[in-house]
């Protein structure tokens, strides 16, 4: 592993800094690279090509960075949303978190694989295919489950009223 490392290290941080700009990121993703590598390294056949495994690991890392980014600046987005069709901004922080708090209940309401689904998708930034290949059922079971769950969390929050329906569009969605 020691050899592998060596020889693909410079080539990765390039790759990652080439789309993260941030080379401290850029480290991160390298590390989370290899230990998928090892993760999976069992299961690899000589066919496999390192090359192309360790890009691809690399590329859906940053890709999983890319989609939290979004929804850290989906918050930024909302709280300044409120901001401006609001004056008080202790109202706006209150109303957020209530809203985040329901939106928390109803993601406990959730079955469990349903909610394991959801978690992993808007929480930890996964791809449909990361989803599945880790919990080892099929992308089209991780598409149906994630309509179900939006489609739950939709229907409750729009209940909520104008805030609930842009917190669904801004974090869930």
């Amino acid at each position: 592993m020691d050899e592998i490392y060596c020889l693909y290290y410079k080539k990765l941080l390039n790759f990652c800094v080439s789309y993260l700009k941030d080379e401290d990121a850029a480290l991160d993703v390298i590390q989370e690279t290899f230990i998928k590598l090892w993760d999976k390294h069992k299961t690899l056949s000589g066919e496999s090509s390192l090359d192309a495994l360790l890009y691809t690991i690399s590329k859906n890392t940053i890709l999983s960075i890319f989609r939290k980014r979004l929804s850290e600046e989906k918050y930024q987005d909302f709280i300044m949303h409120a901001q401006a069709n609001n004056s008080s901004s202790t109202e706006n922080v209150l109303n957020y978190n209530l809203l985040n708090e329901k939106y928390k209940i109803l993601v406990d309401q959730l079955p469990e694989k349903r909610k394991e689904i959801f978690l992993l998708s808007r929480e930890k930034g996964k791809s449909t295919k990361e989803i599945a290949e880790q919990l080892n059922i099929s992308e089209k079971t991780v598409k149906n489950q994630m309509t179900q769950a939006l489609a739950f969390l939709k229907k409750n929050l729009d209940n909520i009223g104008g805030f609930g329906a842009l917190f669904y569009w801004l974090f869930v969605s």
